[in-house]
This record gives C-alpha cells, sequence and structure tokens, in this order.
C-alpha cells in the first residue's frame, strides 16, 4: 500500500490567465495539509496518453518555488484544445493506471471537461473538476476562472481605441472572442463605453445601427464610436451576403464594417481591429487569483473527502460542489437575451440587437 496518495493535474483547452494560480493552489494544499504527493500532466490527455508526468511537490519539498505562479499567465503543464481524444481511451485509461494515480483534479471549459467527464467515469477515476473560461459559458458557477482578467485585457483596449477614434472621428469595431456565447462582448462593452455590443444570442440590422451613429452624431456631436462584436456573431437579418452562408468570407467584423459604411448616408471612416488570442494571455487579475485559489483549494478537500464526478463551482459568494454531469447538460451557457446585464447596456443607450 502507498504511503502517500498521489494526486494528479491537469490543464485543458484554450490557455487562461489564472491556470498557474490554480496549479499553486493545488500543490500547496495538497502537500503542506495533507502531505500528498502532486504529479502535473503535460498536455492534458496527451500526458496520460503517453505516460508521463512531473513531480510538482513531494517528499515535503520546498513549495518556494512555484509562488510565482500566482501571477504568471498561461499554463506551466501546458494544454491542448484539439485531437481526437476519444479515439484513444484505451491508451488514456492504461497511462493513467501506469502513472498510479490515486485522484486527477482537471481544470477546463465545457469541452474538456466533457472529455474528462467521459474518461473518468470509463476509467472509474477519482476526478475532481474546476472550470476555467474566458467565455463565461460554463453553467452553475456565477465565475470561473480567467473570464474577469479577459474582460480587463479587453476593456483595457476599448479605452485606447477610443482616444485614436475621438482624434479622427472614427468607427472602430473590436471583435472579441466568444463563438457561441456573448459574456465576453457584453461584460467589456458595458464596462468599456462601447456605442453597440453585438453577440450570437441576439439578431440586429445594419440599419439600425447606421440610425444608432446617426443619432449619436447628430444628439452628441460624436463622430465617432466603439462597436464591440463577438466573434460569433451571426451575419446580420437584412445581410446582403447569401442568407445560407454562415459566415462571410471576409470574417463577420470586415463583413459589418464593410456593411455601415454601404448603408450609412454620410461619409464614415471605419476600422477594424481584431484582439485574438491577446485576450487569453497577461497577468491574471486579483478577483482571477483569488477565484483560482479557493477552486483549488475546494477541489483538494474534495478529492480528500473521497468525492468524485464533481466539479467546484462559485454560487453566492462561496465555493460549492456540483455535479459535473449536470454542468454538462447545461454548458455552454448563452448571454439570456432578456437579462439584467442587456437591460443595463439599452438603458446605457448602448445598441445591443433588436429586442
Amino acid at each position: 500500500m502507498k504511503a502517500q496518495k498521489r494526486l494528479g493535474i491537469l490543464t485543458s483547452g484554450g490557455d487562461c490567465p489564472g491556470l498557474n494560480t490554480v496549479i499553486r493552489s493545488v500543490v500547496s494544499h495538497a502537500t503542506l495539509s495533507y502531505g500528498w504527493e502532486v504529479w502535473g500532466i503535460p498536455y492534458a490527455t496527451t500526458g496520460l496518453l503517453e505516460q508521463k508526468a512531473i513531480p510538482l511537490a513531494m517528499h515535503g519539498l520546498d513549495l518556494h518555488g512555484i509562488d510565482p505562479l500566482l501571477c504568471i499567465g498561461g499554463t506551466i503543464l501546458g494544454s491542448i484544445n484539439k485531437g481526437d481524444t476519444l479515439a484513444h481511451v484505451d491508451e488514456i485509461l492504461a497511462g493513467y493506471q501506469a502513472l498510479e494515480l490515486d485522484a486527477l483534479i482537471g481544470i477546463g471549459g465545457d469541452g474538456s471537461l466533457g472529455i474528462l467527464n467521459q474518461l473518468q467515469s470509463q476509467g472509474n477515476w477519482q476526478f475532481i473538476a474546476i472550470p476555467k473560461t474566458i467565455d463565461n459559458d460554463v453553467a452553475l458557477t456565477e465565475r470561473m476562472v480567467g473570464f474577469d482578467t479577459a474582460v480587463n485585457t479587453i476593456v483595457d483596449a476599448l479605452n485606447r481605441l477610443t482616444f485614436t477614434a475621438a482624434s479622427h472621428d472614427r468607427v472602430m469595431i473590436v471583435e472579441v472572442m466568444g463563438r457561441t456565447a456573448g459574456h465576453l462582448a457584453l461584460h467589456a462593452g458595458i464596462a468599456g463605453g462601447a456605442d453597440v455590443i453585438l453577440i450570437p444570442e441576439i439578431p440586429y440590422s445594419i440599419p439600425e445601427i447606421c440610425q444608432h451613429l446617426a443619432e449619436l452624431r447628430d444628439r452628441n456631436w460624436r463622430r465617432f464610436a466603439i462597436i464591440v462584436v463577438a466573434e460569433g456573431a451571426h451575419i446580420p437579418l437584412d445581410s446582403s451576403c447569401n442568407p445560407s452562408c454562415e459566415k462571410p468570407a471576409c470574417g463577420i467584423t470586415q463583413y459589418i464594417a464593410d456593411e455601415i459604411k454601404r448603408c450609412s448616408t454620410y461619409p464614415i471612416d471605419v476600422r477594424v481591429s481584431v484582439l485574438g488570442h491577446i485576450q487569453r494571455g497577461g497577468i491574471p487579475s486579483a478577483s482571477d487569483r483569488l477565484v483560482a485559489t479557493a477552486f483549488g483549494k475546494a477541489a483538494v478537500d474534495l478529492v480528500a473527502a473521497g468525492q468524485s464526478g464533481l466539479m467546484v463551482a462559485w454560487q453566492n459568494g462561496r465555493v460549492i460542489p456540483v455535479s459535473l454531469g449536470r454542468v454538462l447538460a447545461k454548458s455552454p451557457l448563452p448571454v439570456d437575451p432578456n437579462g439584467f446585464l442587456v437591460e443595463t447596456a439599452r438603458c446605457m443607450g448602448i445598441y445591443v440587437g433588436k429586442k
């Protein structure tokens, strides 16, 4: 019988700020409070497939070496968000056994957690999930690792673009991430003072956008504007594009820019800025560090209590365990078109599509 519990941890899916903070929390609590060995699985299920693991802390190793993880973005373990994982189930399950793991903590979004949930079910693993995603679309949790930092990054970009837009009387269209859910665009757009926010959940009209921009110009003498577009926003209701196409060849944001210039009743200078992967990078915010640390601690305690098949979630100001199966049945979680934040945006004079 092993003298110590052997705990594995991995990060899966797209990277985001705060992953290393979770790793730090798990390692610190598991070693200091329980005396366990903690092994990092590199590149998620690829590490299990290849039977590779990195000793993060064991046998009383000084924890000073992992302290910097509190504020380093990305993940020291590496991650993957592609590949046919389920085609190698037997090899992955064999890898888990070969590494002699007693339990596994997986940090991921709804997609990667869904895959890990299938693996833990088939392999009868003790498994606890920690939610992370800049898309903010994991169900049954009010907060998740990475979202707050991504919003702050976008707001910083909007602050900078507003000055250049105002200086040159331009309409700046800023594309942010969010293929199926517009939480990132909505939160950052409100906080960053956007004039228009376009998200996948709410249809919109190009003439209505042009009318809104004209009203800003006529009413407030505003010759500039900021438009935030989620990458998953659909083609407009009154598009000149073939309605059967899901996305114009030039990309949704450039298409919107071209349509606005075509539709506007006065000359308008429109520029497009695609933030791309800059939204995933950077030092985690204080909020993300707090959530990541609390989630890591709670996940270790659930392992110690013999629990499995659960996800740690933030609800009503505290961390609680919820059924991972229930989470996956509801995710990805869209923006409520009639929700409080959409109503707030409209009350601030922001165009958020058709009511």
